[in-house]
């Protein structure tokens, strides 16, 4: 979620259609235009743009895997149906 507005130990974020108060003691100072990983109402961690990006793009998937809709985002990683045998091998610690 992106940074709007501040209060003491608190920031409006907003992001993924929503507009939410967000505890901050966790991450520190924020400021207006930052984005945040907020999860259960607290901010766990500050974010640079791409990352955000990245991060919104993996939860558009996972969205779209719980809906049934065919995905175009790019996760910023490669999906195990995608891998080869041998990454997958390679990915759970078999090789």
């Amino acid at each position: 979620m992106q940074v709007t507005r501040l209060e003491p130990g608190h920031a409006w974020c907003e992001g993924r259609g929503e507009r939410r108060r967000v505890n901050t003691a966790l991450v520190g100072e924020v400021t207006p235009g930052d984005w945040l990983l907020v999860f259960l109402g607290d901010a766990r961690e500050a974010l640079d743009a791409q990352r955000a990006a990245e991060v919104n793009a993996a939860l558009d998937l996972v969205l779209g895997a719980l809906h049934a809709t065919p995905a175009d985002g790019d996760a910023g990683f490669l999906l195990p149906s995608r891998l080869s045998a041998e990454q997958v091998r390679q990915l759970s610690g078999q090789s």
